[in-house]
């Protein structure tokens, strides 16, 4: 199988899948990222996002280079072809989107970017589509019955957590002291409350977007 997952930013993409990714990989599928913004600090970001995806076993990087914080201001027409130029290269027969309701406004424009992409009409080999959570961006937006993230699906991670906690290492530039969000422990944290929602060590949690079966 072919698993492409979207990160707005640099680090979304092992907040939110980095077990998933890992433990895909390990099962002999191929997984691909599309990182779709850059910022200032593009050149160690990008040196960062590669670490991080050896350690996970990612096949190949997309790095879009669009504006971070800026998505908004661009016409959907420039986001959405090349969001779609990916996935017609990668022909995905799983894919992972950030949340459309997280606080950072980028996370919804990809969202919505990449629900064009993936349309069935233009897919017929996709499978499934799962939104996932990203620390500090999900559970900080405003709580309404439109936004709030409600899982529904779930990824034993018990074998991977080490690998997702490690790919984050690489990112140094990103990482913070507990109890920040984006730090080890807290990522740690958050997939032993997944794991124990399914009676696991430890897992990572998704709202199923579409799943054919």
């Amino acid at each position: 199988m072919r698993i492409l997952v979207f990160a707005p930013h640099n680090d979304d993409e092992v907040l939110g899948v980095g077990g998933t990714m890992a433990k895909y990989s390990k099962m002999g599928h191929e997984v691909y990222v599309c990182e779709v913004t850059s910022g200032p600090q593009k050149e160690l970001l990008q040196t960062e996002a590669k670490k991080a995806h050896k350690v996970l076993g990612v096949k190949e990087a997309f790095f879009l280079d669009l504006p971070s914080v800026k998505l908004r201001n661009m016409t959907s027409i420039e986001i959405n072809s090349k969001v779609s130029a990916v996935v017609n290269k990668i022909k995905p027969n799983i894919a992972f989107i950030p949340h459309k309701g997280d606080m950072h406004l980028d996370h919804g424009e990809v969202a919505e970017s990449a629900m064009v992409a993936l349309r069935p009409v233009n897919n017929p080999q996709l499978k499934a589509i799962y939104a996932y959570e990203t620390l500090s961006e999900t559970e900080w937006n405003i709580p309404s019955c439109d936004n709030a993230f409600v899982p529904n699906a779930w990824s034993d991670i018990s074998d991977t957590i080490e690998l997702k906690l490690e790919a984050m290492k690489c990112y140094e530039s990103q990482l913070k002291e507990f109890p920040n969000p984006r730090s080890l422990e807290a990522i740690e944290a958050l997939s032993k409350f997944r794991g124990s929602t399914i009676c696991v060590r430890n897992a990572e949690s998704f709202m199923v977007i579409r799943n054919i079966f």
